[in-house]
């Protein structure tokens, strides 16, 4: 079964009464929406190389290990915050199970769309 089959089991599984519609199975990616109105898009090539990206209105926000940013603590995996600055990623861990990773990050977002509570 592919990975992101497995994150829509268990995202329906362990989110699906916060979920505004069923998750949306795209190409390369999921759509994730949740009923506070934000939109989740994941896209996992592998386990430790993963794009998470979400809206809430007209602000977007992002998870992402794309080795740019060495002077990171997690480094490759970091933010990208509702300001437009690259911060540390207080959420997934590249060694943690992307189900792990992806719930840690809807949990967060269901509370605090903007991760203002994550600000460091």
């Amino acid at each position: 079964m592919s990975l992101h089959v497995e994150l829509a089991e268990h995202i329906d599984r362990s989110f699906g009464a916060r979920l505004a519609r069923p998750v949306e199975h795209k190409q390369d990616a999921l759509v994730v929406y949740l009923e506070n109105g934000v939109t989740l898009t994941m896209r996992y090539a592998a386990t430790d190389a993963y794009s998470l990206r979400w809206t809430c209105g007209d602000i977007e926000l992002g998870i992402d290990t794309a080795p740019l940013h060495r002077e990171l603590a997690t480094f490759p995996n970091h933010l990208h915050d509702a300001g437009g600055n690259i911060r540390r990623d207080p959420l997934t861990r590249t060694e943690d199970t992307p189900a792990d990773n992806v719930a840690r990050v809807i949990k967060a977002l269901i509370a605090d769309p903007l991760l203002d509570q994550h600000r460091a």
